[in-house]
């Protein structure tokens, strides 16, 4: 009898259809990157086998060694049983084309500002040479920070974080970006430590996720640092500090540009004496919203 039908699995579409099967049976949640299970499991898959991430079909037929299919199956099971996401399973995320390392450390980056950094925040900003100073505050893996320092050579940045492991995350992907000359990695609760000087921008991601939405979370965000979710009773406990802040921060024609994710009736609520500007992203118009120095 031929070895190969002792193995229930011998090519990568055989463990293709078991993925899809094991995922959606269990009703993963799909937030951290990939938006089904199809799509999940090819990446994970792939990644496992050390092959290019964009090109599943040349290899759908290719017979597995056993060892490499045991190595998929165990894959394919902890993000099944264990609801890990995918990417603390292969230590890496992507926005756009930017690959970042991540554990469990940090968030799994997902922002809709770093859709608005490959346009240098038009027409918001209007001429992004000239900015000089960049702020972000709460930057986990650094991965706003690297995205704007591409975007903005003749710009330094600080970035800004309470936890000491996500910055040793940060520093590991700004030396794979080899932004050290760019980007100063700072250790500070939001502006305690941070130098007393005038930014062009301060940017932050917070944590904004409401009390009552925390503890409705899907098991895959329970492996996330709850330090870098939980934004309080109604979310905008750190986003009002950061807002109370920015005014002796900010430069005479600097932007204040902050994510809050689903929280813009909470956001609109705690911030009514204002007008808050909303930016336009692949979410809608409601989960970032700008005040600028003349506003505050």
């Amino acid at each position: 009898m031929n070895s190969d039908m002792q193995l229930p699995y011998t090519t990568l579409r055989d463990l293709l259809r078991h993925a899809v099967t094991r995922f959606n049976t269990e009703s993963l949640f799909f937030g951290h990157g990939s938006s089904n299970a199809f799509d999940e499991a090819a990446y994970l898959l792939l990644h496992t086998l050390k092959l290019p991430l964009d090109k599943l079909d040349p290899f759908l037929d290719a017979k597995l060694l056993p060892e490499e299919i045991a190595k998929c199956l165990n894959v394919i099971e902890r993000r099944a049983h264990d609801r890990i996401p995918a990417s603390y399973l292969t230590k890496e995320a992507w926005l756009g084309h930017y690959r970042f390392y991540v554990d469990e450390r940090v968030i799994v980056p997902r922002s809709f500002i770093a859709e608005l950094i490959p346009e240098h925040f038009a027409p918001w900003v209007s001429h992004p040479d000239s900015i000089k100073n960049i702020l972000e505050l709460c930057t986990g893996s650094g991965c706003l920070a690297i995205m704007m320092a591409d975007v903005f050579p003749n710009a330094k940045i600080d970035a800004v974080d309470i936890s000491k492991d996500a910055l040793e995350v940060a520093k590991r992907n700004v030396h794979d970006y080899q932004c050290e000359d760019q980007i100063t990695l700072i250790e500070s609760d939001l502006y305690a430590q941070v130098a007393n000087k005038k930014y062009d921008l301060i940017i932050s991601n917070p944590p904004y996720v409401n009390a009552a939405s925390i503890h409705a979370l899907p098991p895959e965000y329970k492996h996330e640092p709850l330090l870098a979710l939980a934004g309080g009773k109604d979310g905008m406990d750190l986003v009002r500090k950061i807002v109370a802040g920015a005014k002796e921060r900010l430069a005479p024609q600097g932007q204040l540009i902050i994510e809050i994710g689903n929280e813009y009736a909470y956001a609109e609520a705690a911030f009514s004496d204002y007008e808050l500007t909303w930016l336009s992203t692949s979410a809608g118009d409601e989960a970032v919203f700008l005040l600028n120095a003349e506003q505050l």
